[in-house]
């Protein structure tokens, strides 16, 4: 049963006052509602992803942020309703039956992380639904409608509710029929599942995991990601080498793409150098290993595999240690054939796998000015490098 990620972002913007929906505001260089995506993009424990949308934005969501971005995981780009609930309801219409876990998370919140995901996945498997949220911090006062206190409200159990929330696919779809067929309008999505009889379970998630919907929050998001950028967030680099010897009777495969030439790469899988060059990039930035370790050639499952199946899997490795892929920057170091060609082919295969967009991956290809074995044309070896946050 798959897990799947629905994502309301129908907001105009009008408490912010910019003339642009907040989902498609600018925070360094992204816009919100791509952070947002970007990290479900990243959680291994999430299948698919729904955006729910303006119907006017529909067009515009699918090329300018998701096919751009490369969003892999967005499978739809729906229209929204009136209210919040009408477009998670819009949304929950369009869910098969192979779906066990459903998330709601607001398109507006994007300092969400892997972690909090993973989280409220696991709490919704165990409990049947489950919420991220965080303890309440100031006194609480209950006042009349004159504005004078009536009591002093106890804080130690309570919460405020954030997103994701998680639910067993089949409760929040029932709990979306009865508000619906009572014409009840609730708060957030735990609310309505609340009201059918079915316990929630709260899961601390973050003070950071605000929602931008007003000026202030957008003041605040914009210092976090300057304060993340300077320290908080930790950058690494990670640099990756493979050379590999021609051989006769063998495909050339670089980056994925076949190349015609009179020979190709001696190796166990496809031997495929760039994309070992880059597995091992990523996994040295992560420090998790080499690419011999996770598949080593003893192995004969690894036998002639596609090596765009083991970069995958580095991805999600490199995922599951809590990093995103930021950048990729390849060097092919090669006599013969010449490679300028097929550059944006490979730039393409990488970024589909790697869940990029291509301008966030570079491919340059040099000679060896005929020295050493490279000069000879006994082989071709690749360099990577690679930037994770």
């Amino acid at each position: 049963m798959k897990t799947v990620a629905l994502i309301p972002a129908g907001g105009s913007g009008r408490r912010l006052q910019t003339g642009v929906a907040k989902q498609y505001l600018i925070l360094e260089g992204l816009p919100v509602l791509v952070r947002s995506l970007r990290v479900f993009e990243q959680a291994p424990v999430v299948d698919e992803v729904i955006v729910v949308v303006p119907q006017a934005d529909i067009e515009f969501v699918r090329k300018e942020l998701v096919k751009h971005y490369n969003l892999r995981k967005v499978a739809e780009g729906l229209a929204g309703g009136a209210e919040r609930q009408d477009s998670v309801r819009n949304g929950l219409a369009i869910i098969d039956d192979t779906c066990g876990i459903v998330l709601v998370h607001d398109g507006v919140r994007p300092f969400v992380t892997v972690d909090m995901i993973n989280d409220v996945v696991a709490a919704a498997r165990n409990d049947q639904a489950a919420a991220i949220g965080v303890a309440v911090k100031d006194t609480v006062k209950e006042t009349r409608e004159d504005g004078f206190v009536t009591k002093t409200v106890p804080r130690s159990s309570l919460w405020l509710a954030q997103t994701p929330q998680a639910f067993k696919c089949n409760i929040l779809q029932d709990a979306y029929r009865s508000a619906q067929k009572d014409n009840y309008h609730g708060t957030d999505d735990a609310s309505l599942v609340e009201r059918i009889g079915i316990k929630v379970k709260m899961i601390a998630g973050s003070y950071e995991n605000l929602k931008i919907t007003t000026p202030e929050d957008l003041i605040i998001a914009e210092a976090l990601l300057k304060s993340k950028s300077g320290g908080g967030m930790r950058v690494r680099t990670g640099y990756g080498y493979d050379s590999h010897q021609f051989a006769a009777g063998r495909k050339l495969i670089l980056g994925g793409v076949e190349i015609p030439f009179e020979k190709g790469l001696d190796g166990h899988s496809d031997a495929d150098a760039l994309i070992h060059a880059v597995c091992d990039a990523l996994l040295g930035a992560a420090a998790a290993g080499d690419i011999g370790g996770h598949f080593p050639d003893t192995d004969s499952s690894y036998k002639d595999i596609s090596s765009l199946l083991l970069l995958g899997r580095v991805r999600e490795i490199v995922a599951a240690k809590g990093f995103a892929i930021s950048n990729v920057d390849v060097t092919i170091i090669t006599e013969r054939p010449k490679m300028a060609s097929y550059a944006a082919r490979i730039a393409k295969n990488l970024a589909d796998v790697l869940h990029l967009s291509t301008d966030e991956i570079n491919i340059k290809a040099k000679t060896n000015e005929g020295m050493g074995f490279i000069g000879r044309g006994e082989g071709i070896a690749v360099m990577a490098v690679v930037a994770l946050k």
